[in-house]
């Protein structure tokens, strides 16, 4: 499983931001926007919760068991793997929306801030960009969390590796 990448999060913001100023713009041209959700940073923000709920209690789960603590509870691979994939999933998710609510933003904040409802919309949107990154940084938490620590014998040049 690859780790997550800030250039391909950021390249993916910017894309779908570009992409949605233009339909947003030609949206615009035609007829009137849709609105921007209110529900939209709710829900980024309730995922961005999850994910770093989820890397708190598997960090004290972890931590718990390299302590050897009595009645410790284990992490079993499978369930960290899962959550990994998961952190990396929102994540991905999460740079497409915020960029495309971005692209909205900039361009309902170019067009004007005179009209209330505009103004209001711009608000959600940058809502929506501030908890896309939250998600974005849980993801990055969770899966530093969950990373194995590099064994010397398996790493870069031990037992395990064939050379040519």
């Amino acid at each position: 499983m690859r780790q997550l990448r800030i250039g391909v999060l950021a390249g993916l913001f910017a894309v779908a931001g570009v992409l949605s100023w233009a339909g947003a713009r030609l949206w615009d041209s035609v007829g009137t926007l849709p609105r921007v959700p209110v529900a939209a940073p709710i829900v980024l923000a309730v995922i961005a919760v999850v994910l770093a709920a989820t890397a708190l209690s598997l960090r004290a789960r972890l931590r718990a068991q390299r302590e050897r603590r009595p009645g410790a509870k284990g992490v079993d691979p499978l369930v960290a793997a899962r959550a990994v994939v998961f952190g990396q999933a929102s994540a991905l998710v999460a740079a497409l929306v915020a960029g495309m609510y971005g692209g909205v933003g900039v361009f309902l904040g170019l067009d004007g801030l005179d009209v209330e409802p505009r103004r209001d919309q711009v608000i959600y949107a940058g809502a929506s960009v501030v908890a896309g990154i939250a998600v974005i940084a849980a993801a990055f938490f969770l899966e530093r969390v969950c990373k194995l620590p590099e064994d010397d014998e398996d790493g870069p040049g031990g037992p395990g590796t064939v050379r040519e």
